[in-house]
């Protein structure tokens, strides 16, 4: 009998049902087509680093060793998922729990780009669980998202996140595959962002739903030539929002990336989405806020995630 109700959310949107065909290779919920990580982290009071209180993976996700990169951070763990089978395929059923207490610091990034290859049958998900406790730091930061010609996902990142607490996530999404002339030609990249407390009082919830073929996407908007956009939440009380708010305007009017802030509904964080040229372009943008925010909330600068 195959478990896959762990890994399947259930709240997957109607537009996927279209989709629900049989993989003729190896089905949703074989061997390989299942995966999780598995990351809780807690400070250690003896050395005062962010150490791994449980980890586990299981294929086609994978995590590799905690590193401390940072000298001015040297309790900030950085950690790396990656995917052995090169990106998300047809079938697959991804989930992701990543929990941080005892005042933990963590980096969680991407090894590199998440591909989502072509589908001829069936659809993607990847479910991503985020718990922050009270006192602790998370940056979530993975790069981008490439969606292939006729791919399918739906991605559903929950977030608790404590009031006495700081998580940022960002996610950033291509128009495919460019040099290989792949351009808005996947069938449906779904996002879902919820976040709440502590007690679980909803924070926010957002929705982003992008069928290419269906959608003229940023048509009459002024924004035709720029095709890679990106979201960004920064959820905490140890900025003022709007001053917060304010900087991430200043810091898009400086670059090359459009875009705009919002104060969340609880006057607990910001909400930014941008858009521009390339993926590279974003990802400066990211690396300035991160930088920002870093900087005012454990008084030290971010100095760039180091990928080999």
């Amino acid at each position: 009998m195959l478990e896959t109700e762990f890994y399947i959310p259930e709240d997957l949107p109607k537009e996927f049902l279209p989709y629900e065909q049989k993989v003729k290779q190896l089905g949703v919920g074989e061997t390989g087509k299942t995966g999780e990580i598995r990351v809780a982290l807690e400070r250690d009071s003896e050395t005062n680093k962010t150490v791994v209180k449980e980890l586990f993976s299981k294929v086609p996700l994978q995590v590799q060793k905690i590193l401390y990169i940072e000298d001015s951070l040297p309790q900030m763990a950085y950690v790396y998922m990656m995917s052995p089978s090169g990106g998300i395929l047809q079938g697959d059923r991804l989930k992701i729990d990543i929990r941080l207490e005892n005042d933990a610091h963590a980096h969680f990034t991407t090894q590199a780009a998440t591909k989502v290859y072509r589908m001829s049958r069936n659809y993607a998900t990847q479910i991503v669980n985020v718990f922050v406790d009270n006192g602790c730091y998370l940056e979530l930061v993975p790069d981008q998202l490439i969606p292939y010609r006729n791919s399918r996902l739906y991605q559903r990142v929950q977030m608790q996140v404590h009031e006495n607490a700081t998580a940022i996530y960002s996610e950033i999404i291509t128009p495919g595959r460019v040099t290989s002339g792949e351009h808005f030609q996947y069938d449906i990249c779904y996002l879902k962002t919820i976040a709440a407390d502590q007690n679980s009082r909803l924070r926010f919830v957002d929705t982003l739903l992008l069928e290419p073929k269906k959608q003229k996407l940023f048509d009459g908007f002024g924004f035709e030539s720029k095709s890679v956009f990106a979201n960004m939440y920064i959820l905490t009380k140890n900025i003022a929002a709007k001053t917060l708010s304010d900087d991430i305007h200043n810091v898009l009017n400086e670059n090359s990336v459009n875009g705009s802030a919002s104060v969340l509904p609880r006057i607990d964080g910001v909400f930014a989405r941008m858009i521009a040229n390339n993926a590279a372009e974003i990802k400066h943008a990211i690396d300035i806020i991160l930088n920002k925010v870093r900087k005012d909330i454990l008084s030290k600068p971010f100095t760039g995630t180091r990928k080999y």
